[in-house]
């Protein structure tokens, strides 16, 4: 009957079992049990101070709540369908371990601030962790690049070679763009870290709570300021979301590149055998699966934003059951995200790297035609002028198949007779790198001087 739920006193019927099933959502949200433990705890506290419930029943609703976490923790706790989700659950369990103090709990709230107190403790956990495996792909590419400060490797533009830069370089870009994912993940904790509960339903409630108790006891530095707002939007997690795929579209571009340098083309890199499978026909293959999975989990996440967006779009204030469907795609990004950060720090940290082929790769393609260009520059010749010059001399070099540093001094005159012997001196693959000693650039110099501002905290 549904005089046995919690809500039930308003039903004559019983509810429909497959309606039971379809609503309930204790399947996935039974998760929430540690935050909405800790919730509950700070709640009664609360309550007890502000005189709301006897003091005896909040120790035995504190000592309660906490022999079912050790329950749940062991193994030992039976979720049921029946009663929905994880805050009914939770509540039943212990309304018939201790009677009627347990009763007493929900005084003073709703689920639908239970629910965003839930979220918001999860997600705020969550964040902090996944800044940590942000955290450590960051050192992983740090010790490469710090083991790299010598290899040489073609930067592409289109795909095609453009100039010839630090292997090192390459890598503390996605530095830079971890770096700024981490920024915005703690930065999200500001909109993340605000208390709901003492919103009710959404209104507030008419018992005399204090809401910045609660706030103390749960480390959340602010409240949130309008009831209705608390319980019935869902931006917060929107924005994690958003950081989120954001983070695998950076962990995307880079598997791209992975996948593309350990093919026989490139051979610029290999990756260890344990991130790597084979062929059940080919006996040759090692094929990039970590990477090419990452790529393909961008996707599901990118797909997880729009699926929270979509819910959340025409809902009227305040709580509607739509957004029982916020928890799966959270849960999910949250499980994905982590799980791509922490096999992808590892894979960064056992790469082989093949300087030979990188090296080989960057003095190819006319790579250094624009320090020829830079060169007349310095010799007088206005820049358009000199690009012109140069474009002449890599039609040269295509007609003849060769490349630029084959090209000898008579040739090069025939291009220009502002060129002489020490055009040979400033268009090889080192003096190209080295060159571009400015804030932000390839050379050697400002490549170390980034990675040691990385480990310094910069």
């Amino acid at each position: 009957m549904s005089k046995d739920k919690l809500w039930g006193g308003r039903f004559t019927q019983p509810t429909d079992k497959f309606v039971e099933e379809f609503t309930a959502s204790i399947d996935f949200d039974k998760r929430l049990y540690h935050q909405d433990i800790r919730g509950s705890v700070a709640h009664a506290r609360m309550l007890g101070k502000q005189g709301i419930i006897p003091l005896e029943d909040v120790e035995q609703i504190v000592h309660g709540l906490h022999s079912i976490l050790g329950q749940i923790e062991a193994g030992h706790f039976d979720f049921s369908i029946a009663l929905e989700d994880i805050h009914m659950n939770i509540e039943s369990r212990l309304s018939t371990a201790i009677g009627e103090a347990g009763k007493r709990l929900h005084t003073g709230r709703s689920r639908n601030d239970q629910v965003a107190l839930d979220i918001r403790l999860y997600l705020r956990d969550e964040v902090v962790a996944i800044t940590t495996y942000l955290d450590l792909l960051i050192d992983a590419l740090l010790v490469q690049a710090e083991d790299n400060l010598d290899t040489y490797m073609p930067g592409f533009t289109h795909l095609q070679t453009a100039q010839p830069i630090l292997f090192a370089h390459h890598l503390m870009a996605y530095v830079e763009m971890f770096k700024r994912d981490k920024g915005r993940l703690d930065d999200s904790l500001k909109r993340i870290n605000v208390l709901p509960l003492g919103a009710g339903a959404l209104a507030g409630t008419t018992f005399p709570i204090d809401r910045e108790y609660v706030a103390e006891q749960l480390g959340f530095p602010a409240i949130t300021r309008n009831s209705l707002d608390a319980v019935s939007d869902r931006d917060f997690a929107l924005e994690f979301l958003s950081n989120a795929s954001i983070v695998m579209m950076h962990l995307s571009r880079f598997s791209e590149e992975l996948i593309i340098w350990s093919t026989s083309a490139f051979q610029f890199i290999e990756l260890s055998d344990g991130f790597c499978t084979g062929s059940s026909i080919m006996p040759q293959k090692k094929n990039p699966d970590v990477p090419e999975l990452v790529r393909g989990k961008t996707g599901r996440v990118y797909g997880n934003l729009m699926a929270l967006l979509t819910t959340m779009k025409a809902l009227p204030l305040a709580y509607n059951k739509d957004m029982q469907e916020d928890k799966e795609p959270l849960f999910d990004t949250i499980d994905t995200v982590k799980g791509c950060l922490k096999i992808f720090a590892d894979m960064i940290r056992e790469m082989r790297v093949n300087t030979d082929s990188m090296g080989r790769a960057a003095g190819q393609g006319f790579s250094t035609a624009t320090d020829v260009a830079d060169y007349l520059v310095r010799k007088g010749l206005p820049f358009r002028d000199a690009h012109e010059v140069v474009g002449k001399a890599v039609a040269y070099c295509v007609e003849n198949q060769m490349d630029l540093s084959e090209l000898s001094l008579t040739e090069w005159q025939l291009f220009s007779g502002r060129i002489d012997r020490d055009i040979f001196e400033c268009c090889t693959v080192e003096a190209s790198v080295n060159a571009r000693n400015v804030p932000g650039g390839t050379a050697r110099e400002r490549v170390v001087n980034e990675i040691n501002a990385v480990r310094a905290g910069n």
